[in-house]
């Protein structure tokens, strides 16, 4: 079946047609919503709110973009939402440190998992235009536009993101000399 006939199958109630769209989609999904959330637990959460605006939103897709470019903007919009929206029930509780716990990864073989270390540190603003414009692709404007925030800031925070990856991957590679060295 052609995508074409997949959306219009779901829009009829197939959920044979509906599942296909998911199985074919859904690894870019989580992957976008993984890497904007920086934890597990909450992609999986950021995803299924994916899918469900998909869903709800599949009789509007007009076919003006390609599916896979409606289903990730929306991903990524549905990821900045429930980030905005934790991070203002965060605010409401008591003071706490904002700071994650340092964890060592030395061990790591994998560079995707150091990557990914490294942006988990990085501070959640910062992550937020690098993955939109360096991981995804996004325009300075398009990522201004998507976090409310000024082009310029959006360069500015990039910039800064960039800094922090560097510094703490090189840090990461320092630690890891000196574990080869000692073995």
């Amino acid at each position: 079946m052609t995508e074409a006939e997949l959306i219009e199958e779901t829009c009829r109630g197939s959920p044979k047609a509906a599942r296909t769209l998911y199985e074919r989609h859904a690894p870019r999904v989580y992957a976008v919503v993984r890497r904007i959330a920086g934890d597990d637990d909450l992609a999986q959460d950021f995803a299924q709110e994916a899918w469900i605006r998909v869903f709800r939103a599949l009789p509007d897709f007009r076919g003006d973009a390609r599916f896979s470019t409606w289903v990730h903007r929306i991903a990524v919009h549905s990821a900045l939402q429930a980030l905005r929206t934790a991070e203002r029930r965060e605010t409401r509780r008591a003071p706490l440190p904002r700071s994650l716990p340092c964890t060592d990864r030395m061990g790591d073989v994998l560079l995707q998992d150091r990557l990914e270390a490294a942006l988990d540190r990085v501070p959640p603003g910062m992550r937020k235009v690098l993955i939109l414009h360096d991981v995804e692709g996004y325009t300075h404007e398009e990522v201004g536009e998507m976090l409310g925030i000024n082009p310029g800031t959006s360069k500015s925070q990039l910039s800064k993101a960039r800094a922090r990856m560097r510094e703490l991957l090189r840090h990461l590679d320092a630690a890891d000399q000196d574990t080869g060295a000692e073995a």
